[in-house]
């Protein structure tokens, strides 16, 4: 009875001073495990007579019992400490603002804003979209569009050309989305109304100016279709995309190669110290250009300029996204900062819509 007693104390003291559960588990197959001392001790019972048997049966049982209690509540003892430390270590401040979840902390770059913004616009009035290629045959960026080879208005155009083919020919980055009016005249039959927006290349860079950039144009082919209603669409346009009840524009005199006549647009404005305010004041700003298609792109594109007759027109999407957004250097746009995103981004589920609002 006394050898049971001290391997009791033994193993008591061990479970009690064993500082984690690896521990602990080592101290609990020692004692109780196949070969543990406390199972070692039950096997000896078979070889007692009983009336030894009647003595040392329930004192062996009860150290088994002892130890396997003082184990449990050792165990527990240690998960309890062990939580109260990693609480401890990960407390949260509950002052902090919540995260935003992942679909609302990413942002739409302006330009696709914008971008949805002008479809939502046209197509309201009845335009579809229509796209092409960035790299352009000269035949389309510019003879079809009344650029004779040699002419000087060539030269307004900056351009990026690839190199020479074997037989002389140039492929080029398309300096204007101009071409994409082309191949729609050549594919479809009138009456055609598209806007072309989409990435446009020349070789400027400055504050205003990039080597890459973005624009918009669009293009009506009818019958009767005449400078009236280039008008009204291009005020209409105004209107919603600067979210203002009335605008006055002024069209000057110009001149583009594949219209005639040509106009510059200016819209009417008020400029203040950090904005631009639309629908009011007595500044003016230009803000794109326009014109009646020339008879002979019309010619060149498949149309009889004696039946048909249409109008264009073309602006930068960089530039009256900085008008109304109030961006201030166009170089931003391309800069891939998150910070500039983050302020002038906008959320990905708020999709622009003329009902809804095209900003809000």
């Amino acid at each position: 009875m006394s050898n049971i007693a001290s391997l009791e104390s033994e193993l008591l003291t061990a479970v009690s001073s064993a500082k984690d559960e690896v521990a602990l588990e080592a101290v609990r197959v020692a004692a109780l495990g196949k070969s543990g001392s406390v199972s070692a001790l039950l096997k000896t019972l078979g070889a007692m007579t009983p009336d030894e048997r009647k003595v040392q049966g329930p004192a062996i049982n009860g150290l088994k019992d002892k130890v396997g209690a003082a184990i449990a509540a050792r165990k527990d003892e240690l998960a309890a400490s062990a939580l109260d430390s990693r609480l401890a270590s990960e407390t949260v401040d509950v002052t902090l603002p919540v995260r935003e979840a992942p679909a609302e902390s990413g942002r739409v770059h302006p330009i696709s804003q914008v971008i949805d913004e002008l479809t939502a616009i046209f197509a309201d009035m009845g335009f579809a979209v229509a796209e092409g290629p960035d790299i352009e045959t000269d035949d389309y960026n510019f003879t079809k569009l009344n650029f004779p080879e040699g002419h000087p208005a060539r030269e307004m155009h900056d351009t990026f050309y690839f190199n020479p083919k074997p037989d002389g020919s140039r492929l080029l980055l398309r300096t204007h989305t101009s071409p994409v009016q082309v191949r729609t005249m050549l594919s479809q039959k009138p009456p055609i109304r598209v806007i072309c927006p989409g990435r446009t290349y020349r070789s400027d860079s400055d504050q205003t100016h990039t080597p890459m950039f973005h624009q918009v144009e669009g293009l009506v082919i009818d019958k009767g279709s005449h400078l009236g209603h280039l008008k009204w669409i291009l005020q209409e346009f105004c209107k919603a995309f600067f979210e203002v009840d009335n605008v006055n524009m002024r069209f000057r005199p110009s001149f583009f190669p594949f219209t005639e006549p040509s106009l510059e647009v200016d819209i009417q404005c008020k400029r203040g110290k950090d904005e631009i305010r639309f629908g009011e004041g007595e500044d003016w700003l230009e803000i794109l250009g326009c014109g009646m298609v020339h008879p002979n792109v019309l010619k060149n594109c498949g149309l009889d300029p004696d039946e048909y007759q249409g109008f264009a027109w073309g602006m930068g999407i960089d530039r009256i996204a900085m008008l109304k957004y109030g961006m201030h250097d166009l170089r931003a746009f391309f800069e891939a900062d998150q910070r500039w995103l983050d302020h002038y981004g906008f959320r990905p589920l708020d999709f622009p819509t003329l009902a809804g609002g095209l900003s809000s």
